[in-house]
């Protein structure tokens, strides 16, 4: 079970009767503003991204918040964005501005809001979602804040998930594809441990389809460790999907780009014929269902 971290940043015990609700959560609980337990609870909901203005982002962003909207009504959602470049751009005709996570939090702390429950679209447990656990953990702290402030788990964040996302995905081929064409998923990937959770994933891909590869574009396994699974197999055709929430630059160069070290360029100048798929994870229906599980959890433990 992940640690029950309380106001002072220290490991907090968990009551065997409470294990199973705060199983997998990151519990970041700033001081109480108040000890009359008779004054309602003002909750609120932060979806938090890298950020995109492309009309497919935008798409994908919004089929997220209708879906979390119709699991837990009647609780505000409000959207931060990572990317402090994102942030920056103009947000053109009709667009609204993107908040950093720590400028959203100060303003619900404004309003008196008491409860935040943060989601991030993460994939794993990374660097990011460390960081974003960090920040919202010092904010968590602040005397005189909010009572409670606890994250979601990312895409992959338990074994059930690993074989939720492993069936979504394997859902998520293009129908054409025939058993002579594999299919490799780009996922982001770092230095960071949780990266393992890819190596993970493919485990539990190949179990159902032993022509499914997961990759990453930063650490192991690499396009190179692909490329000589394919070989093995002798495979000549190859359909290309991002593990990447939103369709960015990272889809759109690293992947399908025409740059030479792009998957697709690397793959061609083998033998292996691509089949580019533009289509981000929060675009599909059953993994944004995933993610938003795991916010009607953490919702759940305030209520």
């Amino acid at each position: 079970m992940t640690a029950v971290v309380n106001s002072t940043g220290k490991e907090a015990g968990c009551s065997p009767s409470d294990s199973s609700e705060f199983e997998g959560l990151f519990y970041l609980q700033g001081i109480e503003m108040t000890t009359d337990r008779s004054v309602p609870l003002k909750t609120a909901i932060l979806l938090v991204a890298f950020g995109s203005r492309t009309p497919q982002a935008q798409a994908a962003y919004r089929l997220i918040e209708k879906k979390a909207r119709t699991a837990i009504p009647n609780i505000p959602i409000r959207w931060a964005f990572t990317s402090a470049a994102m942030r920056k751009k103009p947000a053109g005709d009709g667009g609204q501005p993107m908040e950093s996570v720590e400028m959203s939090l100060a303003r619900m702390m404004d309003e008196g809001v008491s409860h935040v429950a943060v989601q991030a679209l993460h994939v794993v447990s990374g660097k990011e979602h460390h960081d974003l656990t960090v920040n919202c953990r010092l904010f968590g702290r602040m005397h005189g804040g909010f009572r409670q402030v606890m994250m979601g788990l990312p895409l992959l964040g338990s074994g059930d998930d690993m074989e939720k996302v492993a069936t979504a995905l394997i859902s998520a081929i293009p129908p054409e594809r025939t058993p002579r064409d594999a299919v490799i998923f780009m996922g982001h990937g770092s230095a960071h441990p949780a990266s393992a959770c890819y190596t993970a994933l493919m485990y539990h891909l190949q179990q159902m389809d032993a022509g499914i590869f997961v990759g990453t574009m930063n650490g192991r396994p690499g396009i190179a460790d692909i490329c000589a699974g394919l070989q093995k197999q002798k495979i000549t055709s190859a359909y290309l999907l991002p593990c990447l929430a939103i369709v960015g630059n990272h889809t759109l160069k690293d992947m399908a780009g025409d740059n030479e070290h792009s998957w697709k360029s690397v793959l061609i100048n083998l033998g292996i014929s691509c089949k580019p798929v533009l289509k981000g994870l929060a675009e599909y229906d059953a993994i944004v269902d995933i993610w938003v599980d795991h916010l009607r959890t953490t919702v759940g433990t305030f209520l």
